[in-house]
């Protein structure tokens, strides 16, 4: 006598064969391309979707002139780059932004998003400060808005927070990363308001972090080391 299988029975058992190929491969890093992406059925290509590596979210899209809109002396805006980023987002997905650095340390930024890509660090945003959301009332408040926003950011001439003498941002030496998560605190100061330390959390920056490792092994400094106050969104290079 020869059994057949019920039609629902053979497809069940046929999902799960697929499933448990789908987890052993999904957990050796090795996602068969079909989970990736679809085939379009006009065009015939492969559509991925938004948030994937093929198909980043986009946070800045603008050009070098428009990133440096902001007054600047001319010496300072001439050396200064337009560096295109990827990085993960607190949603989960693959995000692209833009940072405006000093010429000389475009390739260190390069390397630290590229870490920070591949461990799947969170990143908010990464959008110039420059940009026209930074720009209300007719005047630019654009370190507060930035920071509330929980963007990160590099150039940005200004003076130093609480001072007069010019901040390392000023000739983008510096970068702001994830602000909400690493606030500036100094006594009864701390900046963003109503931002929280909690090394717990996604996205904050610690001494064993691989982002601060990195900037570190690359010759950065980082404010969160510093005994007078702590700024542990900041990094700075200082070059001659």
């Amino acid at each position: 006598m020869v059994l057949v299988e019920a039609p629902f029975t053979y497809i069940m058992r046929n999902r799960c064969i697929w499933l448990f190929v789908f987890l052993a491969l999904s957990t050796s890093g090795c996602v068969i391309k079909s989970t990736l992406s679809a085939i379009s059925p006009i065009t015939g290509l492969e559509v991925y979707p938004p948030g994937s590596l093929q198909n980043p979210i986009t946070d800045s899209n603008i050009t070098l002139s428009e990133a440096l809109n902001k007054p600047a002396p001319l010496e300072f805006k001439e050396r200064q780059r337009l560096v295109e980023v990827l990085y993960y987002s607190f949603d989960g997905k693959i995000h692209k932004g833009q940072l405006v650095i000093e010429e000389r340390l475009v390739e260190d930024i390069k390397e630290v998003f590229s870490v920070a890509l591949e461990n799947k660090f969170p990143v908010n945003s990464v959008i110039p400060i420059s940009h026209k959301r930074f720009f209300k009332g007719g005047s630019w408040n654009e370190d507060n808005q930035s920071m509330l926003a929980n963007n990160t950011s590099a150039f940005n001439y200004r003076v130093v927070t609480g001072g007069n003498v010019l901040s390392k941002h000023a000739y983008g030496f510096a970068i702001d990363i994830n602000p909400l998560q690493n606030p500036y605190i100094k006594g009864d100061i701390i900046l963003p308001s109503k931002a929280v330390y909690d090394p717990s959390a996604p996205g904050t920056l610690t001494v064993d972090c691989v982002i601060v490792k990195t900037f570190k092994r690359l010759g950065w400094v980082w404010g969160g080391d510093w005994k007078s106050l702590k700024d542990y969104q900041h990094f700075e290079k200082v070059l001659e």
